[in-house]
């Protein structure tokens, strides 16, 4: 998902929704340099999101529907209020230890 985190990638997502384009197009569109369009595409492709295909000279890309299916099912399952999984208590000791100090301080103040 940390791919995501840059913002001309969520625009590259929303225009290859339902379509596939060439570096050129997607450049043009965006507003940047092709070698920008290109790195970004190059991270984007590392990870299985977007597909690249030949067409004469140019190479298109698309967006993987599996990878896009895959990722759907795992933030489904991140936010999903019926599946709590394990509570994280990693410092609850410590901020309950915390807790009781500073009762303990106010009680000898007062």
């Amino acid at each position: 998902m940390r791919v995501l985190s840059v913002d001309t990638r969520v625009r590259i997502v929303q225009l290859l929704k339902g379509r596939s384009l060439c570096v050129n197009a997607l450049a043009a569109r965006l507003d940047v340099t092709q070698g920008a369009v290109s790195q970004h595409l190059r991270v984007m492709r590392g990870v299985s999101l977007v597909v690249d295909e030949r067409r004469g000279c140019h190479v298109h890309y698309r967006l993987s529907e599996k990878t896009l299916a895959t990722w759907r099912g795992e933030i489904d399952k991140l936010l999903d209020p019926r599946r709590g999984g394990r509570r994280d208590t990693r410092g609850a000791s410590r901020c309950d230890d915390a807790m009781k100090r500073r009762r303990t301080a106010r009680g000898r103040r007062g």
